[in-house]
């Protein structure tokens, strides 16, 4: 799904763009995210796993997000550059169609910007838009209390958790605890 640009304005002053990532952004999206995952241990990946990853492979994925009718990415731009970016990705099964997972990675130099907010707001206006949504899920890593902020000013609410579901660099085991934001005029759980 493409999404048109949205411009907006940071906390600090300067004009930031939400906009779908294309395939010529490929490059760019992968050296975003290698330095995203080593900036923080509360991202899924890590920097390791982040060579894994080919240009050649961004490249299909951000023109199949780009075709998609049950996914929508946005990168957040600031001054031409990368520096954020989220997803939605409504589930396939016929018995959870209802329900679609989303995520977030900003580069820590532009944490409190507002940046994560105004994803948010994209990504619950797509999910509202689509009728068969009832609740957006998200998974968050025990101990990220930033993130866990945000995820609740914008209406999710912890419903599990996983122990020691990850093993962070140090050694040290943190659980996986389970969000889910309620579309409620649609009839979701309140």
């Amino acid at each position: 799904m493409i999404i048109q640009d949205i411009p907006f304005v940071l906390r600090d002053g300067r004009s930031a763009l939400l906009r779908s990532p294309r395939a010529e952004d490929a490059p760019e999206m992968l050296a975003f995210f290698t330095r995203a995952s080593g900036e923080t241990e509360f991202l899924l990946s890590d920097p390791e796993t982040c060579r894994d990853y080919s240009v050649e492979r961004e490249e299909t994925l951000l023109r199949e997000l780009g075709e998609a009718e049950d996914a929508a990415m946005l990168a957040c731009l600031v001054d031409g550059k990368i520096v954020g970016n989220c997803q939605i990705a409504i589930l396939k099964g016929r018995k959870q169609r209802h329900r679609a997972t989303v995520a977030i990675a900003i580069l820590r130099e532009y944490w409190g910007q507002g940046i994560g907010t105004r994803m948010f707001r994209e990504l619950i206006r797509l999910a509202e838009e689509r009728e068969e949504l009832i609740q957006l899920e998200l998974t968050f890593i025990e101990g990220n209390s930033r993130a866990r902020a945000l995820y609740e000013k914008m209406g999710f609410r912890i419903t599990g958790v996983k122990p020691n579901a990850f093993r962070l660099t140090d050694g040290s085991l943190r659980g996986e605890y389970t969000m889910v934001k309620p579309l409620t005029e649609k009839g979701g759980v309140k």
